[in-house]
């Protein structure tokens, strides 16, 4: 049996370029026929730790974070929007919308882990904060996510209440930023190399062929 190529992915469920950066992963893994040859993992990472139960307009949020003007952040959404139709995803930005605490999300990702169903979860939950205008800081949307991908709702809920698992996900946040990792995405092959932000296809592809060569 050939050894798997190990991928972590540090990212945040409400991170659009993790989810662009993602997109063009899996289709640099889809078009040089190595899915089977590949072990992806989700690491967590929040923007945003500090953000308070009831989140922050989105705008307003990333003006307060980045200094960009309304101009800039219009630009900025519909070139996301743009390159997510290339890549089959949908970006749905409306002027209501607000950036949310992310920790119960990951909780739940450590959850679907043990069941295989990480990237499902993963991919369900950022589909339902940037597709279809969900707050995925509560817990009705997390359940909802969880049943979707078809695993038990109400035993992984329960993790949320728990102080093991709360520790589990600081301490791999932890572990991340002690590796230097202090953006997103940050994609990690085999613990010894990375690259950072949405790579391009092309770049994906060369990466996973000079690894899965060695």
């Amino acid at each position: 049996m050939t050894k798997k190529l190990k991928i972590d992915i540090v990212s945040d469920v409400v991170c659009p370029w993790c989810t662009i950066g993602y997109k063009r992963l899996e289709k640099a893994i889809q078009e040089l026929g190595v899915a089977d040859q590949i072990d992806i993992e989700w690491q967590p990472f929040e923007l945003n730790p500090n953000m308070p139960a009831e989140g922050q307009n989105l705008n307003e949020h990333i003006t307060e974070k980045y200094g960009s003007t309304l101009e800039q952040q219009n630009q900025s959404k519909k070139m996301m929007t743009d390159v997510g139709e290339e890549l089959g995803f949908k970006f749905d930005y409306f002027d209501d919308m607000r950036m949310v605490n992310t920790f119960d999300a990951h909780i739940l990702l450590e959850y679907a882990n043990d069941f295989g169903k990480q990237t499902e979860l993963k991919m369900t939950l950022t589909k339902a904060f940037f597709s279809d205008r969900k707050d995925v800081s509560k817990r009705d949307v997390l359940k909802a996510a969880l049943l979707e991908v078809g695993l038990n709702a109400d035993e992984a809920l329960a993790k949320l209440d728990s102080d093991e698992a709360r520790l589990e996900v600081r301490n791999k946040q932890g572990y991340w930023k002690n590796m230097g990792v202090n953006s997103v995405p940050t994609i990690v092959f085999n613990r010894k190399s990375a690259v950072t932000g949405a790579q391009p296809v092309d770049t994906f592809k060369q990466v996973l062929s000079e690894l899965i060569a060695e």
